[in-house]
């Protein structure tokens, strides 16, 4: 499924709330927020590059995204100072500005690519052979960029990063003395909280062993997954779908699952809690069948329309004449004001929840099928009985 198909449902959504009370709109509009931001305008994170320049580019990227560059690509020079693409392998894509090493006559360029497209999280690089210390050059090239950077994103983060050579003692004094030292994560910090208009976007610090491009392990170690897991859940939703895909972190690719489950079954509750007869089968089919498709890609396999209407047939959901029969049956309590709307709703927005959880648990968390099913079906129960609150709450309370 392309954006060009995506946006196309979007687009018979949002004509569709047209037709729908006043007072429902605004909120259905507000669910709708995250679920555009998440796969209609999603897109690969940004990050820029900044500090200590002793290891290359791939070198950083293979250590912190656990990433092991192909043979022919190790020794391509990619250009500093702008932004480039770097496939992770088929995990995701990340967009890079190296602006190491900027000065005078390259800092106009790194400040104008900011301009144009503003980056999400600074990585700044301490120097591990001056046990993490941050020069005063490269903390000022840090807030000039972050600067740059505020007309796009005022809100942009800087994690602190500092890598080992993993020969190398991490805490080993400079002159060889083996007393209590402060740790360069420390040293690090406390450079990056002490510079003013820097410490406030600080989000952490990580102190890495450096991992040769090309050899990275079998098992991403816990801090790299650490740091990756930090990167998926601060940020923007744009961004965090592709990120959760390359952590391979299903704590957060469940987390914004659950927001897609979440905000798919209230928009699906009120579009069915309205006396409207048939006119919303094809929109809450669309819906449904994108949460689940969206479920996949997050999971890491491709975003399909046509395999997620296989796993909803194979959870024993018919999305083509069963379905039409059983929505057709709600369509008809519509004739009947007041309870009529209340169980439409209740139908509709049970049934998104309970194909939104066993997607979850399926691509997700590992599950077998009939496990799946299973889930379907004790959560579309549970989600009923609470259907009615949840309802009221976002303002779609059927017309009496």
């Amino acid at each position: 499924m392309n954006r060009s198909s995506l946006l196309h449902i979007i687009e018979r959504l949002e004509g569709f709330l047209g037709r729908l009370p006043a007072s429902i709109q605004k909120p259905v509009l507000h669910e709708l927020t995250p679920l555009k931001e998440l796969f209609l305008q999603q897109r690969p994170p940004r990050f820029v590059l900044t500090g200590s320049n002793k290891f290359s580019i791939q070198e950083v990227v293979a250590t912190l995204f656990a990433w092991a560059p192909a043979e022919e690509s190790r020794d391509v020079l990619l250009e500093l100072f702008c932004w480039q693409s770097i496939d992770l392998g088929g995990h995701g894509t990340i967009i890079l500005l190296d602006a190491r090493g900027s000065d005078g006559a390259s800092n106009p360029r790194v400040k104008e690519e900011l301009e144009k497209q503003p980056a999400d999280v600074f990585l700044h690089l301490g120097d591990d052979a001056g046990a993490g210390r941050a020069s005063a050059g490269e903390l000022g090239n840090l807030t000039t960029f972050l600067r740059s950077n505020a007309a796009g994103r005022p809100d942009a983060k800087i994690i602190g990063i500092v890598l080992h050579d993993t020969g190398r003692a991490a805490h080993q004094a400079p002159n060889g003395n083996t007393g209590p030292q402060i740790s360069a994560r420390s040293r690090l910090r406390s450079a990056l909280q002490e510079k003013a208009g820097v410490k406030e976007h600080l989000l952490q610090v990580f102190e890495l062993s450096f991992i040769p491009a090309g050899n990275a392990p079998a098992e991403t170690n816990q801090e790299v997954q650490s740091f990756m897991s930090l990167l998926a859940r601060e940020l923007p939703n744009e961004a965090r779908v592709e990120m959760a895909r390359i952590s391979r972190d299903r704590t957060a690719q469940v987390e914004i699952a659950q927001m897609l489950v979440k905000s798919t079954s209230a928009i699906c509750a009120a579009i069915g809690a309205q006396p409207i007869p048939l006119a919303d089968l094809p929109i809450l089919t669309a819906l449904q069948l994108v949460m689940v498709s969206g479920i996949m890609y997050i999971g890491g396999r491709e975003r399909s329309l046509r395999a997620a209407t296989e796993f909803v047939g194979a959870l024993g959901v018919n999305v083509g004449a069963g379905m039409i029969l059983r929505e057709g049956t709600r369509a008809l309590l519509k004739f009947f004001p007041g309870w009529g709307n209340v169980v439409c709703g209740m139908v509709a927005g049970a049934g998104t929840y309970a194909m939104g959880r066993a997607s979850i648990v399926y691509f997700l968390e590992g599950v077998s099928l009939k496990d799946a099913r299973r889930t379907y079906l004790a959560s579309r129960k549970k989600r009923a009985q609470r259907e009615p609150a949840r309802i009221k709450e976002i303002g779609a309370t059927p017309v009496q």
